[in-house]
């Protein structure tokens, strides 16, 4: 089974590549959903965040909002965190893909938001870059209810630059030039890797 890491910074338009790459037959596994169900109730990540961050529970499961105030800015308290959620989000990837690979799956694809600011980046046969332009990205952004620029600026801070993404890119997928183009990329994408001859650059 070919693993394609698909990663961009906000606004990139990632969700709905991600969603053609479905279309055109590849299990999409998605890190901020599995995260999700983490933090719902009865999630694997309640009762230590809980633990790690008091008050951050409410109702059973961690409230995000109340979580965000708790990092703010401390690098400390993101490792903390990060220390608790990814290896319990690994675990779920790896039975995830286990599963799909017996169903005799050809293609995954795994949606990470910060693929390129940890380490996972060396366990894909691939990886693809969803990238647009800045002014388009920040008027994507920026038109999301309760956005601002200084929060948008926040979270870029803590993302590698797309410019540096690209770099590190071994596919990339345009999202400024309409959808029909980026399925276009996408087609060509999943045409290649699934290709017998096909060797992957990171082998």
């Amino acid at each position: 089974m070919i693993l394609l890491g698909l990663t961009g910074s906000i606004g990139m338009g990632k969700s709905t590549t991600a969603q053609m790459f479905a279309d055109e037959g590849a299990v999409v596994w998605n890190a901020d959903e599995a995260v999700h169900r983490l933090y719902s109730p009865g999630g694997g990540a309640v009762e230590p965040v809980g633990e790690a961050f008091p008050g951050v529970v409410i109702d059973g499961a961690v409230d995000r909002t109340r979580l965000a105030e708790a990092l703010g800015r401390d690098d400390a308290a993101f490792k903390r965190l990060e220390a608790i959620v990814h290896p319990l989000v690994a675990a779920g990837r790896a039975g995830e893909l286990a599963e799909a690979a017996e169903r005799g799956v050809k293609l995954a694809v795994l949606d990470i938001p910060l693929l390129f600011e940890g380490s996972g980046q060396k366990s894909f046969h691939a990886v693809v870059v969803v990238t647009a332009s800045p002014e388009v990205q920040a008027e994507r952004v920026l038109s999301r209810p309760g956005m601002t620029r200084e929060r948008f600026e926040a979270i870029l801070e803590r993302q590698v630059p797309d410019a540096e993404k690209r770099k590190l890119a071994d596919f990339i997928v345009e999202t400024d030039r309409g959808l029909e183009a980026a399925r276009d990329q996408v087609k060509a994408i999943v045409a290649a890797v699934l290709d017998p001859d096909w060797v992957s650059p990171r082998s």
